[in-house]
């Protein structure tokens, strides 16, 4: 018989692994491919239930970003701490492990989830969710002593994003591109990234 009151602490619990299920299946199979049904099967309750914690799945999937956030901050703080990783490694570890990592791997939004993201956002709220990015973004410049304007912490964000995304929509979504230079490309546009972030740390020297 399913339980009829919770406490405070038992609902925070619930939603944190409702957060942490969702980001894990999302990041295995992708966002369109994970449902609500298995979300809150996999965390144990009800469809009903489910919905007293997130009204729709973009709400979900929007709270699941903002909890994965500090994750990646951490992630990133760990492979500097690493001696033996230069910035270029570590830049390109956490681009490959959003790539093609398995125990790594992070959630990314395809283009196709952005745009119904998108549409689900109010404007105040589509506010909120662009500066965590930036927020984001900031912190993990920091980590390696690249600190800068924001303008160029925006193209930064856009470059490691546009990477990711594009690298996992060959072939299947851009079959246009060439399969067989996707990750010639993906190599070749983290020297690039990695050089202008070199600059940055110097200009701050």
């Amino acid at each position: 018989m399913p339980k009829v009151g919770y406490t405070e602490a038992e609902r925070k619990q619930i939603r944190e692994a409702l957060l942490d299920t969702g980001l894990e299946l999302m990041a295995k199979q992708g966002i369109q491919h994970t449902t609500v049904e298995q979300i809150y099967n996999q965390v144990g309750i009800s469809r009903t239930f489910f919905y007293s914690f997130f009204p729709t799945k973009e709400d979900l999937i929007v709270e699941a970003f903002y909890h994965q956030q500090p994750r990646i901050i951490e992630y990133m703080q760990n492979l500097k701490n690493n001696p033996d990783l230069s910035l270029h490694d570590c830049v390109k570890r956490f681009i490959y492990d959003c790539c093609y990592g398995k125990e790594n791997h992070f959630a990314i939004m395809t283009v196709e989830d952005q745009q119904a993201i998108f549409k689900h956002l109010s404007a105040k709220n589509n506010y909120t969710f662009r500066e965590r990015q930036i927020d984001t973004f900031t912190k993990i410049l920091a980590v390696f002593g690249v600190c800068t304007d924001e303008s160029k912490i925006k193209l930064i964000c856009n470059q490691i994003l546009s990477i990711i995304i594009v690298r996992k929509a060959i072939p299947d979504k851009l079959p246009f591109l060439f399969q067989e230079s996707a990750d010639e490309m993906v190599d070749f546009q983290i020297d690039t990234l990695v050089e202008f972030m070199e600059t940055l740390q110097k200009e701050r020297e």
